[in-house]
């Protein structure tokens, strides 16, 4: 097997756990809340912990993959949330599995920059929305992985222990042989095997390295259509985390662990397929519409999350003899709606800046995202308790406690659904916007390429006859709209009087160079 194709095996098998550990304990919510004794509310905090530390630890993120190897950071990354899981499988006390689970969340945070942006430099335009489709097909896989494994055995006990403990040993124990995997067999294409330095680097002290870093984040973080993909991805991704609830929900209905599993499996594996057709379809209308085929793309994805929503939480009877309308709903669902990602978001993120910004992208979307969104679990705990009359089960006869448990499945599925409609519609018209900057900022960034490109082949060239009559002129003027302009004029004494085809793109490079903010 080639080097690169074994290096994007482990690096999917390192996604495949990383998401797995991450629907671990939305899966066994019921059984955890029984043993800590917390209610919905205690139990989405605990999501929350996790992703408000995974999201501060975003940064770090982005500066280990861009001055290391990710492939090591990657599987740094495995044996930091590994130690975390086996720490939440020992915990007895709701602070102890709270405290687990925000350690957990520095190892997922730093390895998703360095898996995106590697996925990202291995693929061009025309087939990045595929690769990022395929990219989440096999994180996917490790949802099911992880949420099939934890409510299969949660109701289980192994030699004393609860199943959903054994559950979590489980996946600690395969994320440590994955991330040993990945560092002894993995390789970096920008690194050499002897030597953690990116090959083109030459060492810098810690404190500039994080200068450039704050720099570089600061010239993303302007960049327009950023602003716009973070601001829908807030309201986007609400949704999910609030879907960490929907196993609870089931169960709360009547059906049973086996059926719960199926029907959350079937909504993941659906997922993975219209990820796989949203990047396909994705780069198709990239080619026919490069303007707009990928924003519209997600609109509709976006769009149809809502009526889709309501069928299910709303229309559906609240029956566990229904289990085959409520798997046909919950599968048109995941496909429909997991199309964002891999179809928009991730490759326009690597169409609006330079390659050497790519890490610091990925690890700042997620951070403004995740920071965000990690509020759902527990604002779904707080409508259904305080908005819509969900009790906190009791011990009590078999047939008071169904009765209870309907009205709590009606009451979490209110919750559910204001926590997906309304996001969902905000997150359809904020894509609007990017009509209008997109093409903008994805022209940029290759002009910028183009320059970085001439100047480091200017600075490659060692003839002092050509250093002597090379010029470049920068000047601040003002555009249209009372921007700070930068004007680059790269002048060349020797050989004035090449004859450049119009259409070839390098021509531009001698000509006057006019964009905005280049300068920052």
């Amino acid at each position: 097997m080639k080097q690169e194709t074994l290096t994007l095996v482990l690096v999917n098998l390192a996604g495949i756990m990383e998401r797995a550990d991450e629907s671990l304990l939305p899966g066994v919510y019921k059984e955890v809340g029984a043993a800590l004794h917390t209610d919905p509310t205690g139990l989405g905090s605990l999501t929350l912990f996790r992703s408000i530390v995974q999201s501060s630890c975003y940064p770090l993120a982005a500066y280990l993959a861009v001055h290391h190897n990710r492939a090591h950071v990657i599987a740094l990354g495995a044996f930091l949330w590994a130690a975390a899981t086996f720490l939440v499988a020992f915990s007895s006390t709701f602070l102890e599995v709270a405290v687990s689970r925000g350690l957990n969340g520095i190892g997922l945070a730093i390895v998703t920059p360095a898996i995106q942006s590697l996925v990202a430099d291995s693929t061009d335009e025309s087939n990045r929305g595929m690769a990022f489709g395929w990219l989440q097909l096999t994180g996917n896989l490790g949802s099911i992985i992880g949420g099939l494994s934890s409510v299969l055995i949660a109701s289980r006990t192994f030699m004393g222990i609860p199943g959903w403990r054994v559950a979590f040993h489980l996946v600690g124990i395969i994320s440590v042989i994955v991330g040993i995997m990945v560092r002894l067999f993995a390789n970096d294409p920008r690194f050499s095997d002897t030597n953690s330095r990116a090959k083109d680097q030459s060492p810098k002290s810690f404190v500039s390295e994080v200068k450039y870093l704050m720099k570089e984040a600061k010239s993303v973080i302007k960049i327009p259509s950023f602003q716009i993909i973070v601001a829908q991805g807030v309201s986007g991704s609400f949704p999910w985390s609030a879907l960490s609830f929907a196993p609870m929900w089931l169960e709360l209905i009547g059906f049973s662990h086996e059926k719960t599993a199926v029907l959350m499996t079937l909504f993941v594996v659906a997922g993975s397929l219209g990820g796989l057709f949203g990047g396909k379809m994705g780069d198709v209308l990239a080619k026919r519409f490069p303007n707009s085929g990928r924003i519209f793309l997600s609109q509709i994805s976006s769009g149809s999350a809502i009526p889709l929503a309501a069928v299910l939480l709303l229309v559906l009877p609240d029956d566990p003899s229904t289990t085959f309308i409520h798997g046909l709903v919950l599968f048109i669902m995941g496909f429909c709606v997991s199309w964002n990602g891999p179809a928009t978001n991730n490759p326009i993120f690597a169409e609006i800046v330079p390659q050497k910004s790519r890490a610091s992208v990925y690890a700042l979307d997620r951070s403004f995202e995740s920071v965000l969104s990690s509020f759902a679990p527990p604002t779904v705990g707080i409508l259904a308790q305080h908005v819509y009359g969900y009790k906190t089960p009791k011990k009590s006869l078999d047939n008071v406690k169904v009765i209870t448990d309907r009205e709590n499945a009606a009451s979490l599925a209110k919750a559910l659904y204001t926590a997906i409609g309304i996001p969902m519609a905000l997150c359809c018209f904020i894509y609007s916007f990017l009509y209008c900057t997109y093409p903008r900022d994805r022209e940029r960034a290759r002009m910028t390429a183009l320059i970085e490109l001439e100047m480091q082949q200017l600075e490659a060239d060692d003839s002092p006859l050509r250093e002597e009559h090379t010029r470049l002129n920068v000047s601040e003027t003002n555009g249209l709209n009372g921007e700070e302009r930068t004007e680059i004029d790269i002048k060349n004494g020797i050989d004035e009087s090449i004859d450049f085809d119009d259409d070839d793109e390098e021509a531009l490079l001698y000509r006057q160079l006019t964009f905005s903010n280049l300068a920052d």
